[in-house]
Order: C-alpha cells, then sequence, then structure tokens
C-alpha cells in the first residue's frame, strides 16, 4: 500500500506539473498516469489500493464539495435562484432523455436501460466545475451575475436528481422490493433536497459550537479535520440511511457556515484548499487506473455519437430553458457548454454498478461512461478558463467568499543605521506568517557610511529563512523607495524613523514622513 501511494503522489503530482508547464490541465496527466500505472498497462498498482479507489473518490468528492460549499455567495444565488434551479434540473433531465433516445437506436438498448445509461452520462462532475467555478471566481469572471454560483448550485442539484433516478432504474431491474416505484420519486428528491440543506444547516451549527464557542480546536488544520471528519460522516450515514443526501449536507455545511462564522469559513477555505491539492492526485489516477480501456473498442464510435449529441441537443435544450428570460447575455449563455459539460467523478463512481448487477447492456454502459471521461474531462478543464475571459465579463473578486491566490511581496527598506536591525526583525516577523517573499532596498548616500558587508551580515543572519532579494541603488531615497515598490507591486513597505534630535534625523523622519504621504502601499513605520 505505501509503494501504491508513494506511485500516485509521486508520478500525479511530476505529471500534473509538467502539465501545467505545457498549458494543459493537469487532471489530464493524472488521469493518463492512473492508465499508465493501472493493471491494463504495467500494473504497478495493487489491488488493495484499486479495490479502495471508490472510499478515496468519495473522501476527495467531500474535499471538493466543502471548498463549494465555502466559495457559494448568498446573494448572489439569491438573484440568480430560479436560474440555479432550473439548472439544477432541465440539463441534466435533457441530457438523460437525449441519451436514451439515442441508446434505443444505436445500441439496441430498451427504454429502461437507455434512460439508465442517460443518468449516468447527464451527471456533471464536481471535480472539474467546482475547482473550474471557483476559481473564475477568485479572478472575477462572471462574478456580478453570480454565474460561477449558479453553475455550482444546478451542478450539485443535478447530481442528487440524476443518483435518484439512477436508484429508482436499477430497482426496477433488478426488482428491488424495497424501491418505492416512479410514482414516488418527486417525493424521494424532494426528501432528498430538503434533508440535505437541513442536515448541513445542522452541521454547520454543531461545527460553529465546536470550533468557535467551546474552542475546541488551536489551529486550521484542527478545524479542517473536525469539519473533514463530520461531513464524511455526514456521506456515510446519508449511504446507510436514505433520507437525506449525504453529498448535498456537505455542500449545504460549508454555505450555512459562511453565514454563522465568516472567520472560521475562511480558514476552511485555505485548509480545504491545501487538502484538495492532495485529494485530487488521488481522484484523477485512481479515475484512470480503473477506466476500462479493453471495452472501449468496441462501443468507440457509437459511443462518441451518443455523447457529442447528447450534450449538442439534450443538454443545450436544457440550458435554453434554464436561462429563458434571465439577465444572462448569449455569450453568458453559450459559456455552460464549456463550464457545465464535464464528467469524471459520479461516472467513475456509478458506471459500473449496471455491469456488477449482471444487467444486460453493462458492458457497453461502462465503456461509454469511461469514453465521457475522457473526453468530456479533460476538455471541460481546458475550456472553462480559456472561455471565461471570452464570453463573460469581469466583476469585482469577494475575498469572504473565495481563497484569492496572491503572491505577497514586501519592500524591507534600510540604511546603514541601528535601525537596520529592528526593520528586518519586523519584516522577517511579517514575513514568516504571509509566506512572503521580501526585497530588501538599500539607496546609497553620500551622507551615510554605506558599510555593505556589515548589512550583508545582517540580512543574512536575520532573514534566513526568508525568501529575499537584496538591491542596492543609488538615487534620492523617497522616489528610489516609491519606484520599486510599484516596479515589483509589493503589498507593505517596512522602514525606520528616528527621533528628531538633530538635522541629520530630520532629514531622515522627512524621508519617512514623505514615503507615507506619497505611497498608495500601506506603509509601517518603525520608530527608533
Amino acid at each position: 500500500m505505501l509503494q501504491d501511494i508513494l506511485l500516485i503522489l509521486g508520478f500525479g503530482y511530476f505529471g500534473g506539473e509538467f502539465a501545467r508547464r505545457l498549458k494543459i490541465p493537469p487532471l489530464v496527466a493524472m488521469i493518463f498516469t492512473g492508465i499508465l500505472l493501472g493493471n491494463q498497462v504495467t500494473n504497478l498498482l495493487s489491488n488493495n489500493i484499486l479495490q479502495s479507489a471508490d472510499d478515496l473518490r468519495v473522501i476527495a468528492v467531500v474535499i471538493i464539495l466543502m471548498k463549494a460549499g465555502l466559495g457559494l455567495d448568498r446573494q448572489k444565488l439569491k438573484s440568480q435562484g430560479s436560474v440555479a434551479l432550473r439548472l439544477g434540473i432541465l440539463p441534466a433531465l435533457g441530457e438523460a432523455i437525449a441519451v436514451s433516445i439515442l441508446a434505443v437506436i444505436f445500441l439496441d438498448f430498451d427504454w429502461v436501460t437507455g434512460l439508465l445509461l442517460g443518468c449516468i452520462l447527464g451527471a456533471e462532475s464536481p471535480a472539474v466545475i467546482v475547482p473550474g467555478m471557483l476559481r473564475l471566481k477568485s479572478l472575477g469572471w462572471g462574478v456580478k451575475k453570480g454565474i460561477p454560483d449558479a453553475i455550482l448550485t444546478g451542478s450539485a442539484l443535478s447530481d442528487v436528481l440524476l443518483l435518484l433516478i439512477f436508484s429508482l432504474l436499477m430497482g426496477l431491474l433488478t426488482r428491488d422490493g424495497n424501491n418505492l416505484g416512479w410514482q414516488w420519486l418527486p417525493l424521494q428528491f424532494s426528501g432528498q433536497i430538503i434533508g440535505g440543506v437541513v442536515i448541513g444547516w445542522l452541521a454547520s451549527k454543531i461545527l460553529v459550537w465546536l470550533i468557535v464557542k467551546q474552542k475546541l480546536t488551536e489551529n486550521t488544520l484542527q478545524e479542517t479535520i473536525v469539519t473533514g471528519c463530520l461531513t464524511l460522516f455526514l456521506v456515510i450515514i446519508s449511504e446507510r440511511y436514505n433520507f437525506f443526501s449525504g453529498y448535498l449536507a456537505v455542500m449545504s455545511t460549508g454555505f450555512f457556515l459562511i453565514e454563522f462564522s465568516s472567520p472560521l469559513a475562511r480558514c476552511l477555505r485555505n485548509g480545504f484548499d491545501v487538502l484538495w491539492q492532495v485529494a485530487q492526485i488521488f481522484l484523477f489516477v485512481l479515475l484512470g487506473a480503473t477506466i476500462p480501456l479493453n471495452v472501449l473498442g468496441s462501443s468507440f464510435g457509437k459511443g462518441l455519437i451518443i455523447i457529442i449529441l447528447g450534450t449538442l441537443i439534450g443538454r443545450m435544450a436544457g440550458w435554453y430553458l434554464s436561462t429563458w428570460k434571465s439577465n444572462w447575455n448569449q455569450k453568458e449563455k453559450l459559456f455552460l457548454l464549456a463550464g457545465n459539460s464535464a464528467k469524471a467523478t459520479v461516472q467513475a463512481a456509478i458506471a459500473s454498478i449496471p455491469l456488477a448487477q449482471g444487467i444486460t447492456g453493462g458492458e457497453e454502459i461502462l465503456a461509454i461512461a469511461a469514453l465521457s471521461i475522457l473526453v468530456t474531462a479533460p476538455l471541460g478543464a481546458w475550456a472553462i478558463p480559456t472561455f471565461a475571459p471570452l464570453l463573460l465579463t469581469k466583476g469585482e473578486v469577494d475575498p469572504t467568499k473565495v481563497s484569492v491566490d496572491d503572491h505577497v511581496i514586501l519592500l524591507s527598506a534600510i540604511d546603514d543605521s541601528p535601525l537596520t536591525t529592528p526593520v528586518l526583525t519586523k519584516t522577517a516577523e511579517i514575513a514568516r506568517r504571509s509566506n512572503a517573499e521580501v526585497i530588501v532596498l538599500h539607496i546609497i548616500d553620500d551622507s551615510q557610511n554605506n558599510n555593505l558587508e556589515n548589512l550583508k551580515e545582517k540580512i543574512t543572519t536575520l532573514l534566513a529563512d526568508i525568501n529575499y532579494q537584496l538591491l542596492i541603488v543609488e538615487g534620492v531615497i523617497t522616489e528610489e523607495i516609491l519606484r520599486v515598490s510599484q516596479e515589483f507591486r509589493v503589498k507593505e513597505i517596512i522602514m525606520g524613523k528616528r527621533g528628531h534630535k538633530n538635522w541629520h534625523d530630520i532629514l531622515i523622519g522627512s524621508v519617512s514622513q514623505t514615503v507615507l504621504e506619497s505611497s498608495p502601499i500601506p506603509v509601517i513605520i518603525i520608530e527608533q
């Protein structure tokens, strides 16, 4: 098992980074890494890890749905509520119905089996859509109209709906006596949705009570662990007692945490961002390792036609009806083709069930589902960031709803005086808290001794664990500080100011005062 973990993390990470440098979505490399490591090519992964793939996928999905919930904006959802609800029903049902008709025509399936395939292909992938939409929110694309929020919510609802219909169809095909039948589908769907939201509300209340009021945790890592365990428990309970949607409860938990405790939500957002960096490697590598390449050949052509037509006919009809009479323009509606079509996680989780249950056509269902992953997951991961700048309008980013990945650079302006040590000490303290890079600026001035060797020794000692760059320039002190701060786009300037004891000190004080008054960037003054 340890060898499997090493292979997955090592090859998955470096494959993803190699793809990123080639401007290719990292998940593409991770999927193909899984194919190469799996038992259909090199057979380097053991059966133990492959048998655990479903459980590991559940953990990854919980993490990504928690990220989605923590990134939702209530105000934007309120303005787009009807669109989000329609996006959760109409595109998925449209694609499922279109795929079922095509399956009857091209694969000679009966109507129930065809709809079973439709439910599998119609489900959307949170593993592709959630990171993509959160990335758009962090950059501001479509945020003014709440387009990423509507897609995120609609995607979660559509998966709940199709999984319910899938379970019902499996019951009919296997003659499950516990199945309630078609007439109860609306009640089941409503119960799953309402139950998921209520349980998510309750879970968020519990987390706030434990973490904020009782102070059960001491840092972000512990808060993330407690939250992750509770949300994973919700999914496990929902699978045993099918009265609510566990995945929707996870997403709802994150959403309500923003309302009940924004500081906790911000910390958890950062914690789950870190977890996702590891979880996505396992998710996509194991996805590739379990794709049945041997059954793709005979169904490739027909399966590709079904996937394309199902999206272009069924899903696009649903998109049109979902955004009808909304404030979305034509470009924003067209973006749904890029932002709302990817398949991966749900298909990997349920596509093999019909074959395992001995349902006629199970091999074709598994093959076409695998093909949909290989085609749409990489395409969706590429299309979302590519077409967003072309089709969406950029708005103001709300840092309270997303983690903004912003590299922090500090400017530490020093001279050869006793103030150098406290300035560098404060710079190092701030840099460690924000994992920042430091620009150390020394301006050569004839009025100073400019003992550079002594200066460099202090910098090396005090910034030993900080990523820094030393700049030594000539010029007017205030002008150079302002110029360098703008050139490197620094976030803060740290500099010293001495007491006004003589004319030289008055000059130094005037420098800090001038920078403080002239700089659009925050300035921290360290006094002697």
